[in-house]
């Protein structure tokens, strides 16, 4: 027997194979394909929508604090990474080079970028010449390439989209502020328009950015408990900028190195929020960031049906006129098959419309959210579509906080406490989560835990729910308490 296409019947469910759920949803819902180019995925139009109402969302927050656009090469000199020498080795093992072009081999190898900072820094030690200057606020939208051993669409791929912030600004204190500013707006940006609450918080040492002072994070849990980075942002000091030459004239007639910072996001944010939203039946999409905010699915047959089908015309014109994403689906399916289709792909709010409806001048409204079903007044359609676009919003968002409650566990204090707890959870095949625990700093225990457990730290929160006495791994007084968990 043949299963017709896209129907969600044929994707895995996610207590059964989480990874395989994922790449199904991804799959029948269109979003990607893969290349012949290992890691390398095209984004198709719904995909890349995606990224596109994000861009949309962090960009106009971006300008609202001063910074603009601009674009650098994406080839960069070998000697650039030698200039930071913590940076090059952080990222050596995966630069990809270029070593020949127009059939010569080039006098110097050129790497696909991984990142910006030692092409912006040469830039800025160009334009950088007083304090007058001072701060430089950019921002490049572009594609970086970091060879990756095991990938998966969205969330780790040999090529991927991002943004990078990088600044520089005359003393560490402006620097710092920046680094949180824009960390801040990663949250806001995160939790109000992906719907994915995340913990803020501080990278350990041993995590942080290649050639950072101090790295910061927004890290959200997904569906199987395991964390992902949803963003970064970089305190660099004057490490760069002794790297670059990045010198100016202060006030005081002084030469003076700046201090920069840098942060990123990148497409992984799709992934994240399909693997926090998403059910057996496929993608669960944010109303402010769906391609699709409204199908709306004519029924019925012969004359009826083009009666249905005029009025639905004018209700879209109404519906676009407010604004909304909004689609008809008149393909010669049966609407059970729609009904299954629109589900697979996420779209917040389907709307079912017949013959007896128009006589009773109203329609059906369905949430993916929650799978109810209203019977609305098509008088006041629009209005209400726009009240339960906003709803269906909030709720997964709460919907999210809930799970990410429920799955980060605050009370193990010892190695054999996560030990067992890690054991039960898989006996038991529920997520082992998150655990708050505290961490002595000596990168010695927070190596441990990983090398015994898997379990990385993610960060050290600014709010943490509690505050950890004791190292997880030595028993020694705590420095600090640190979120662990598996990661993507």
């Amino acid at each position: 027997m043949t299963v017709k296409k896209g129907l969600s019947k044929e994707i895995t469910p996610q207590s059964e194979d989480f990874s395989r759920w994922y790449i199904d949803t991804i799959r029948k819902a269109d979003l990607m394909d893969y290349t012949p180019v290992r890691g390398c995925i095209v984004f198709k139009p719904d995909g890349y929508e995606l990224w596109e109402r994000i861009q949309q969302a962090m960009d106009k927050r971006f300008k609202a604090t001063g910074h603009r656009n601009a674009y650098f090469p994406m080839l960069i000199p070998e000697s650039f990474f030698e200039k930071e020498k913590e940076h090059v080795e952080g990222f050596s093992p995966e630069l990809p080079w270029v070593t020949e072009a127009a059939g010569e081999k080039l006098e110097e190898k050129l790497a696909l970028r991984p990142t910006s900072e030692t092409m912006i820094g040469h830039m800025y030690s160009q334009w950088i010449q007083s304090y007058r200057d001072l701060p430089v606020l950019i921002n490049q939208w572009a594609n970086v390439f970091r060879w990756e051993k095991r990938t998966l669409p969205f969330l780790r791929t040999s090529e991927f989209l991002w943004q990078e912030g990088h600044t520089a600004h005359a003393n560490e204190d402006e620097a710092r502020h920046e680094t949180l500013q824009m960390l801040e707006i990663y949250r806001e940006v995160i939790e109000q328009e992906l719907a994915i609450p995340v913990w803020m918080g501080q990278k350990t040492p041993s995590e942080k950015f290649a050639g950072a002072v101090d790295t910061y994070s927004v890290e959200a849990m997904m569906k199987d408990g395991k964390a992902v980075q949803a963003g970064t942002s970089h305190y660099l000091g004057d490490n760069f900028a002794k790297g670059f030459d990045i010198k100016f004239l202060d006030r005081d007639n002084k030469l003076k190195f700046v201090h920069t910072t840098s942060w990123g996001t990148s497409t992984r944010l799709i992934g994240s929020m399909i693997m926090v939203h998403g059910d057996d039946k496929g993608l669960v999409l944010p109303p402010r960031v769906a391609p699709t905010q409204v199908i709306i699915i004519p029924i019925g047959s012969g004359k009826k049906r083009e009666l249905v089908i005029n009025r639905v015309d004018s209700l879209v014109t109404e519906l676009k006129r407010e604004e909304l994403r909004v689609k008809i689906d008149t393909r010669d399916e049966t609407p059970g098959w729609k009904f299954n289709e629109w589900e697979m792909r996420g779209v917040p709010i389907r709307i079912e419309i017949g013959p007896r409806d128009l006589e009773n001048n109203q329609v059906i409204i369905a949430r993916r959210d929650t799978g109810e079903k209203l019977t609305v007044s098509i008088e006041h359609l629009a209005e209400t579509v726009k009240s339960l676009l906003d709803e269906i919003q909030t709720n997964m968002y709460h919907k999210a906080l809930q799970f990410k409650s429920s799955n980060s566990h605050v009370h193990i204090n010892t190695l054999d406490e996560l030990k067992k707890h890690i054991m039960k959870s898989e006996q038991d095949q529920v997520s082992a989560g998150w655990v708050l625990a505290g961490w002595c700093g000596n990168e010695a225990c927070e190596a441990k835990v990983k090398e015994e457990t898997s379990f990385t730290s993610r960060n050290i929160p600014f709010e943490p729910p509690l505050k950890k006495e004791t190292c997880i791994t030595c028993g020694q007084k705590a420095k600090h308490t640190v979120w662990f968990s598996r990661a993507y």
